[in-house]
């Protein structure tokens, strides 16, 4: 349970709810304002936090900069495509958000197409959208797409004809494993769902389905192995 509230070591031994807060607040403030604004001469910072929030808003989502000029718009804070781009170039290099871009698991390739991006720390997103603490999908997203970060060399969202895999991950001999993240999967009709893309991948890399089920949680499907999330987690490398 606290490892959703933030995975910062700090916060781990912290009993305070606000201490925590502030402590949060202080490494977010830090990674804005001398990551972001002093690097980039930002004169707008209400644009730069808007757009922030927005993404933090839909971590897991494929994120267009029109969609993020209509989110600013719509905040009547609105900002052209350059600018735009220009800021989300530095939220990634200070390392407070990641990219996973698309992949053609059939071409082995990257595509030209809309990215998703996932939060370095979730307590950050607490700390802003307090609001969005039950959106618990994408929150189990995120923890595995960070955990793969730390396991494999690249990461990224598959494209297999037009269905998606959550992520595809690649080693350093360029092998590929395939994971698909869910919930629960104990409804039939997401189980399948989630088992499509898998099924229409070719080749003989491993293909895992990450679930919270503690039922049947280490089914196989035709080589597919469901995991336990926790238990994934707590696997050696």
């Amino acid at each position: 349970n606290k490892y959703l509230e933030s995975s910062f070591p700090y916060t781990l031994f912290v009993q305070n709810e606000q201490e925590r807060l502030e402590y949060l607040q202080g490494i977010y403030s830090t990674i804005v304002l001398t990551g972001i604004v002093t690097r980039l001469k930002v004169r707008d910072v209400p644009v730069l936090e808007r757009l922030i929030r927005a993404l933090f808003g839909d971590i897991g989502s494929a994120i267009s900069v029109n969609k993020i000029a209509n989110t600013l718009k719509s905040a009547k804070l609105p900002a052209d495509n350059k600018t735009i781009d220009r800021y989300l170039e530095g939220i990634l290099n200070s390392l407070l958000m990641y990219e996973a871009k698309p992949y053609d698991i059939h071409g082995r390739s990257l595509l030209r197409a809309h990215s998703k991006y996932y939060i370095v720390d979730l307590g950050l997103r607490r700390l802003l959208l307090p609001d969005h603490q039950q959106d618990y999908g994408h929150i189990i997203e995120n923890i595995v797409f960070l955990e793969l970060k730390r396991r494999y060399l690249h990461v990224y969202v598959g494209r297999s004809d037009k269905l998606e895999v959550d992520f595809v991950a690649l080693n350093m001999r360029n092998e590929a494993r395939y994971f698909q993240v869910a919930l629960t999967t104990l409804d039939e009709k997401v189980l399948q769902r989630k088992l499509r893309p898998l099924k229409q991948i070719e080749d003989s890399y491993p293909k895992y389905l990450l679930t919270m089920d503690t039922l049947n949680k280490n089914a196989d499907y035709d080589g597919i192995q469901k995991m336990n999330i926790l238990d994934w987690l707590l696997e050696k490398d």
